[in-house]
């Protein structure tokens, strides 16, 4: 059961336009959920199909308390993005942006873009960025030891002839950008005990998209730009971090009811059942090292090698990923675990590939729990809902399927939405670890 007990953000909140913490305090994004799409019945297999571009998406590369009203709609079968405002320039202008855990670099398409689209489906009124506009932007030089950074990161890049610092992102689905750096103004708010607001304003250097291409070209779900929220030098929270303005953590609490929504903080949400594990040293992604998986208080028979981090290997936390995945040396021994378990209650079935049952009472009465264990000794407690999505109903009894899918013939384990909704989620860069809880994400910090 959710833990209902306070929740405290730490220090000062910034409120990213609407809301975000900042500095040694919390900072708040408001996030928003992209509409549904006209069919509440969304397949299974374009579920995966989603989080495979979603995957393809991640880069290829070697003294307050504040809560926050989200709107929008967490359901893997309505599919959508998680996104908020941001405020650059002088004066300020609002630009929403892809709350992206994948990548590093904040970046906007500017005027000229190439690709750019021009509307969105999301009914969001998009904008491009005009340094040209702003009294406080400037360009960032080759020079730049901002840029420097960068480039041992392959961040940006650097142009000999126009001495001018840049960056080119291709990703896994075809898709791409490529712009200038600039640097300007990011304006928010600060919260202080006591209610007291102050507006503020920090530079920050972000990426000026010129050209866009495959499915960021297109306007179903557009935004203004992708706001990474990665450990290199050049996201906005590292930026931020060093200038002393905020804390390098950051945390969120995703809902899992129909109401969905969410919190995301600059800063640490300090809750007394917090279970922390260290992040897997020298990897672009946040990765975690996976020990074993148990369900019902029994360790499957899975090799533990199975879960080590290489190249090609290792457990991803990715909030911007619908599902759940587990290595595919995994899969089946965790599928036959669930079955046997309940086998006798309900009647396993196969709906077009995947391992479905047909249930007429709850799922919390009948599914046992399942544990993934972590380096440290934290253990992830997933109940039922927390890998079984319901598809449909048959005859009067309701069609429940194992959200957790498997990539052909690759050994990554990829902690999506299914799993993480209904947890508040630690990013704690400073440490490197990542802490989890569960917690009625329903309610307001703190509850």
């Amino acid at each position: 059961m959710a833990a209902v007990f306070p929740a405290w953000i730490t220090i000062m909140l910034l409120i990213l336009e609407t809301a975000v913490v900042m500095g040694g305090f919390p900072a708040t994004l408001k996030l928003e959920r992209s509409i549904p799409l006209a069919s509440h019945e969304l397949e299974l297999s374009r579920l995966r199909e989603r989080d495979r571009l979603r995957h393809g998406r991640l880069l290829q590369s070697s003294g307050g308390v504040v809560d926050f009203l989200v709107q929008g709609t967490y359901d893997p079968f309505l599919v959508g993005l998680y996104y908020t405002k941001v405020q650059l320039g002088s004066p300020p202008r609002e630009f929403y942006v892809q709350i992206d855990t994948g990548s590093d670099v904040l970046w906007i398409g500017c005027n000229s873009c190439n690709g750019c689209p021009e509307s969105s489906g999301l009914q969001i009124q998009l904008n491009l960025y005009d340094p040209g506009s702003s009294s406080t932007a400037s360009l960032i030089s080759c020079s730049d030891q901002r840029c420097s950074a960068g480039i041992q990161s392959s961040d940006s890049g650097c142009s000999g002839q126009s001495n001018q610092c840049s960056y080119t992102f291709q990703y896994g689905d075809g898709s791409g950008t490529s712009g200038y750096y600039v640097a300007d103004l990011l304006h928010f708010t600060t919260i202080f005990e006591g209610s007291m607001i102050t507006n503020s304003t920090a530079p920050i250097m972000f990426g000026c998209s010129m050209l866009q291409t495959g499915d960021l070209t297109k306007s179903d779900r557009a935004v203004d730009g992708i706001f990474g929220f990665g450990q290199q030098s050049l996201s906005v929270i590292s930026q931020l971090s060093s200038q002393g303005t905020t804390p390098r953590v950051f945390s969120h609490c995703l809902k899992g009811n129909n109401g969905g929504g969410g919190i995301l903080v600059f800063g640490e949400i300090l809750e007394p059942n917090m279970v922390y594990t260290p992040l897997v040293a020298s990897q672009p992604h946040y990765n975690l090292d996976l020990w074993s998986i148990s369900v019902g208080g029994q360790v499957l028979s899975i090799d533990p090698s199975v879960f080590s981090t290489s190249n090609n290997q290792g457990t991803i936390v990715d909030s911007g990923t619908t599902l759940a995945y587990l290595a595919d040396e995994a899969y089946d021994a965790f599928i036959s675990a669930i079955t046997n378990t309940v086998s006798q209650t309900v009647r396993p079935v196969l709906s077009k590939g995947n391992q479905c049952y047909l249930i007429t009472s709850s799922v919390t009465d009948i599914f046992p729990q399942v544990s993934l264990n972590f380096a440290g000794g934290a253990s992830m407690i997933l109940n039922p809902q927390d890998y079984l999505v319901q598809q449909n109903s048959i005859g009067g009894a309701a069609v429940w399927c194992i959200g957790f899918q498997k990539i052909q013939g690759q050994g990554i384990t990829i902690l999506g939405d299914l799993v993480l909704k209904d947890k508040i989620f630690v990013y704690d860069l400073a440490n490197q670890r990542i802490g989890w809880t569960n917690y009625d994400c329903k309610c307001k910090l703190p509850c």
